[in-house]
This record gives structure tokens, sequence and C-alpha cells, in this order.
């Protein structure tokens, strides 16, 4: 969870200080940046599945197979990296000169998109070593590498962007280079603990960098659908994000304010997550299934609870947050307004967010990925309503997120009081 903060801190840390060298930098850095995070959950959606595979083959002591399981990660996710950059360089920057209204926007979030693009290969590296460490309850490693990314994030994002005696001011270009090297940092601190941990040795890691094809075709039946999961998910944001910039560029920027506030909700919901796809698996191996209702209802007492203290800004005080990541006074009123409207969302999905990572956690991830598809599906049908049709004002635009949530509760708590779900074999 400590993690999850800091990586909101970076993106937190990127809005304030992009927002004060160009407003348009700042919606162009937003927009660019939903379209990197939609092809990096591609990845995650991998990483997650050899979490949940490693931390099963840990509860049921096949310690054997995780060697195989990590190496054919590392190479899956190179051939998906690969794709994606291919996608970033060469296809998205013509599609956003395309589907954008503002023309100044979309060249802006091209050359944005180019050079972040590189920290895919980054990631790829990162997000296997991470599915090894939390699977393994390592989670202080993962912490160390996030403040390492953290530090070097603001030390090279504050220079390049603004320029100094050491960088030339690069702006919004100077923004994404900070991130990418900030990821490469974070990496190389993966890799170095990697090779000096005590997992290297006694599970063989290094000995298997080839696609076993039993590895790979568990990887790929649990990891799939999440990967495929991940990116609907994103991706029906970034089309959200797409069509509110077609409404005003107003209306775009008190969104991005919105969306830098909005990675501090994830803080809490992306820490607990993973702990509980971690503690579902490990207790369905070792076949103790009247543990799980126990768990889960600690985890969302958790959630909720650090929400609170994450999120609570939200409701008290949201104009103090909206002056810190944007200073322009002109989006103060309206981005207030709507940050306090939805942080009853926000609160209802850390609670049932809880029941969708352990249909993840206990291997069903092809339902989790139906689920995720209808969910998808009815944000986007009352996103366009709202946007297109009926033309509301963007505070009752953000509505969605109620209807977002809201199915995501139903449909996953209607399957795991209806379907057996717990004899899941992985």
């Amino acid at each position: 969870m400590v993690s999850s903060f800091i990586q909101a801190i970076i993106l937190i840390t990127d809005s304030y200080l992009i927002s004060r060298h160009s407003t348009i930098e700042f919606d162009a850095v937003g927009n660019g940046g939903l379209i990197y995070v939609t092809m990096f959950m591609a990845l995650a959606g991998m990483g997650d599945g050899a979490q949940i595979l490693i931390a099963r083959r840990i509860g049921q002591n096949r310690f054997d197979s995780i060697g195989r399981i990590f190496g054919t990660s590392i190479l899956t996710h190179l051939v998906i990296a690969s794709i994606l950059f291919i996608i970033m360089q060469f296809i998205m920057p013509s599609m956003l000169d395309w589907y954008s209204k503002h023309k100044d926007l979309s060249v802006l979030q091209g050359k944005f998109i180019r050079i972040r693009s590189f920290a895919l290969f980054f990631a790829m590296i990162t997000l296997s070593i991470q599915a090894l460490f939390i699977a393994k309850g390592r989670t202080w490693i993962v912490l160390a590498s996030a403040i390492i990314s953290a530090v070097s994030n603001y030390f090279f994002g504050k220079g390049l962007i603004f320029g100094n005696s050491i960088f030339p001011e690069m702006g919004l270009e100077g923004a994404a280079l900070a991130s990418t090297i900030a990821d490469g940092t974070s990496m190389l601190f993966l890799v170095i603990m990697l090779f000096i941990s005590k997992e290297k040795s006694e599970y063989k890691l290094l000995s298997h960098f080839s696609i076993d094809k039993d590895s790979f075709r568990e990887l790929f039946h649990i990891g799939s659908p999440l990967m495929f999961q991940g990116f609907i998910a994103l991706a029906t944001w970034t089309i959200f994000f797409t069509w509110i910039e077609q409404m005003g560029k107003f209306e775009l920027t008190v969104s991005q304010n919105i969306r830098s506030i909005y990675f501090l909700v994830f803080v809490p919901i992306w820490g607990f997550a993973g702990t509980t796809k971690t503690y579902i698996s490990q207790y369905l191996g070792r076949g103790d299934l009247h543990a799980l209702k126990t768990i889960q209802r600690r985890i969302q007492l958790l959630t909720v609870l650090f929400l609170f203290i994450f999120f609570h800004g939200a409701i008290l005080y949201p104009e103090k947050l909206i002056a810190f990541i944007n200073p322009e006074t002109t989006y103060f009123e309206k981005s207030s307004e709507i940050l306090r409207y939805i942080a009853g969302s926000i609160f209802m999905y850390g609670f049932v967010s809880v029941y969708f990572q352990t249909i993840n956690g206990s291997g069903n991830t092809r339902v989790s990925f139906i689920i995720e598809v209808i969910n998808v599906f009815v944000y986007t049908v009352f996103s366009y309503l709202f946007i297109k049709i009926f033309k509301f004002d963007i505070f009752w635009v953000w509505s969605v997120e109620y209807i977002y949530f809201g199915t995501m509760g139903i449909l996953s708590i209607v399957y795991l009081r209806t379907f057996d779900w717990q004899n899941k074999k992985v």
C-alpha cells in the first residue's frame, strides 16, 4: 500500500510540476499519461497472473515450478512490451491527430507518448520481479523500489521540465523523460535485489530463461484475462477523457484535476488488491476455505479505513487539494464540487473491490474479465449518453463513477454467492 502511495505521489508530482509550466501541457500530459497507463495495464495483467500462480505454488509447496513461471513471465512480457511499443511509437500519434478536437493538444500528446513508450521495457522486468516478491510476501522490496522511483522522478522532473544548470528546459518532453528515467532506476534496483536474494538460488530463477510450454499455458490461462481486463478498463477511461476533451478545454482541465487526485484513491485499493489476490490464492492452495470470509472482511475494513486516511480531503477540504494540483483559480470551484460529489463512489469501490479481487485470486480470471467487459460496456454507454446525447454539465457527467463501481459490486457479489468458485484448479 505504501508502495502504491509513492506511485500516486509520482503522478501528483508530475501534475504539480507541469501545471506550473503550462496548462495545455498539463492537459496533454494527463491524456497522454492515460494512454501510457492503458498500455502498461496490459503488462500488469500478466504480472498479476504470475503473482497468482507463484502464490498458489507457494501454498502448494511446489517450489520447483516457480523458476519456470518467472522465466516464462519475463519473456512473455518482452513480447507484449514490444508490440505495445510499436503501437505507441507509430500508430497512436496518428490516431490522436484523427480523433482530437484540439490539434495543439494532440501534437503534444504524441510527443509525450513517444518518449514514455520506452518505459514499457523497464516495466516488463519490474512487473515480473514484483510478482515474485509480492507473492512471497517480501513487499518491503517493492516499497524501496517505489521510493527510489519517486525521488529520481522529482529530481529529474524538476530539472528537465523547468531547466537548470544541468538540464535544458524541456517542458512536457522533460516530464515524459523524467518519468521514464525514474522507471529505469526502479527496475535497476529490483534487478540488484533479485541477484542478491535467497529466492534466486532457492527457486533457480535464472536457470529457466525460456518459454516453458506448461508454464506459458498456465500463465496465459490466468494472465490473459487480467491483461485484457486492465487494458479495456483503462482504455474506457481514455475514451471518457477523449469525449471530455471534445466538450471543451475547460471541462478537460477540470477533469484532469480530478484525475490527478484520483490516484490517491488507488493507494489503499491497489495495495489491498494485491494482498487479496495473494491471500485468497495461498489459502485456496492450502485448502483452508473457512478463513476466506474472515480475510475478506478484514481487508474491506482496512481498505475503507485507509481510504478515509488518504482521501478525506476530498470531502473536508477539496479546494486545497485542487489548488495544490493546479494553481489556476479558474478551475477551483467546479473541480472541488466534483471531487466532493464522487467521494462516495470511491468508498463504494474500496468495499466492492475486495469481492472482485477475490475472483481474481481464486484463479477465475475469465469470470472477472467477463464482469469487466459488462462493466465497461455499461460505463461507456452512460458516458456517451451523458456527454454526447444529453450534454450534461461536467459535474453530472462524473456520475458515471457510481454506475461503474456499483455494477462491479453487484456482479461480483452475485457470482461469489451463486457459483462454485472455490474449487478452481490452477
